[in-house]
């Protein structure tokens, strides 16, 4: 069956951003490189302007290239941040005092953010996984996280109130190894972790605290911990940069 002209248009841009993908993989433009502009498109592949345009459009959605402003398009300089979502939970790691989120990122320099500690009412479905009384209050912990200064995630954390009340986990600086060391003290350590992912369209927030480029799409992590008993001691929603991260899983097969 005949191709309408609008497939032909978009199997034309498509074939471009693959082409300058392809020549990004081998090396031909490196971190910091500028590609070829519109211009040097539609006289390369005799297309239109707006089909340069979309192909560029492709790459800077993949999180491939970004545009500055009277310069042109380049390939990105941020590397990406190997999230492993198994080791990176080890209470070796934040039993010792360690930041689960720097082992995230290697010898690279995170920042933490603090956008608030607040007490108030948890949503409905949240207060319900954590087991909360009607009325009875949520700690709150937002932050946004940013790594070679540019923010990559922004999480906001759900504990009960009454359990955190006077600990550092109700403070900005809830210590060496975070609020899981904390909770350790209190007898309450997490002991299992499940985490749901996918991945949607950002909302006007978000996109505005992430810095996201129109049309980049985010993963959506939410993570409950449990403590030894099996009681859910915290709720943590994760609005991750998809251009930023790869999410690893390693695990035995038994």
């Amino acid at each position: 069956m005949p191709r309408n002209g609008a497939e032909r248009q978009q199997a034309k841009y498509q074939r471009i951003a693959a082409a300058l993908k392809a020549a990004i993989d081998a090396g031909e433009y490196g971190p910091g490189d500028r590609l070829p502009g519109e211009n040097d498109l539609m006289a390369t592949y005799g297309v239109a302007r707006m089909t340069a345009r979309q192909a560029l459009g492709v790459l800077q959605s993949e999180g491939l290239t970004e545009a500055r402003k009277g310069a042109g398009v380049f390939v990105r300089e941020f590397r990406l941040i190997r999230r492993r979502g198994v080791q990176r939970l080890a209470a070796d790691v934040w039993g010792e005092g360690r930041s689960i989120w720097a082992a995230d990122t290697e010898d690279r320099d995170p920042e933490v953010e603090f956008i608030g500690v607040t007490e108030e009412a948890a949503p409905d479905a949240i207060g319900t996984v954590l087991g909360l009384a009607a009325g009875a209050s949520a700690c709150v912990r937002r932050r946004r996280f940013l790594l070679d200064g540019k923010p990559v995630m922004v999480a906001t954390s759900y504990l009960d109130a009454a359990l955190v009340a006077g600990t550092p986990i109700a403070e900005p600086d809830s210590g060496p190894g975070g609020i899981y060391a904390r909770l350790a003290e209190l007898g309450r350590g997490p002991a299992r972790f499940r985490e749901e992912v996918r991945s949607r369209m950002p909302g006007a927030d978000e996109a505005a605290r992430l810095g996201l480029a129109a049309g980049t799409p985010v993963v959506l992590v939410v993570r409950t911990a449990f403590d030894a008993d099996g009681r859910v001691v915290e709720v943590n929603e994760m609005v991750l940069d998809a251009s930023a991260y790869v999410l690893e899983y390693e695990f035995d097969a038994s």
